[in-house]
């Protein structure tokens, strides 16, 4: 089967592909060997639904970075004006920054809104004044900064019952 194929595939999650699913949810390097025992079915099976899940794009198990462990502090979400640019080709030139994990193109107040992450405040000025600030096509920046995050949920996705 070829790659288009696979992206275009419907896949009916059964209960088992759903266990799998649930399983590395709660651990995303649990052996097969594990997830096998725990649904009662052989390895082969497990490793067969993995290899399906992830070639129709119906899964993907992947690292996700604690952002706080790794030294970032601060959390903004960043209303961004354009002009003279298109808010697409500046949303891309945003996308390139290290500090940026989100862009959204967006209609509104706003052209762009990013959610960046900074270190310290000393960072944080030069990440808004020098960094974005001298993109081209930025005209105003309207940070927010995250005083209590009650939801950070960088794994979700929708998922529906068979």
């Amino acid at each position: 089967m070829n790659n288009l194929a696979a992206v275009n595939e419907h896949v009916d999650l059964d209960a088992i592909d759903q266990g799998v699913i649930a399983l590395l949810r709660e651990d995303g390097r649990m052996p097969y060997r594990s997830i096998a025992r725990e649904l009662g079915v052989t390895e082969a099976t497990v490793r067969a639904r993995v290899k399906r899940l992830e070639e129709s794009n119906t899964m993907r198990v992947v690292a996700v970075t604690d952002t706080q462990a790794a030294g970032f502090d601060l959390l903004l979400a960043v209303g961004v004006q354009v002009e003279g640019r298109a808010p697409e080709a500046v949303a891309q030139d945003l996308a390139r920054i290290e500090e940026v994990f989100s862009v959204n193109v967006v209609v509104g107040t706003h052209d762009v809104e990013i959610l960046v992450m900074a270190r310290d405040p000393g960072s944080l000025k030069t990440l808004l004044a020098d960094t974005l600030g001298s993109i081209p096509g930025v005209r105003r920046l309207t940070p927010a900064l995250a005083i209590d995050v009650l939801k950070n949920q960088p794994d979700w996705v929708p998922f529906h019952d068979a």
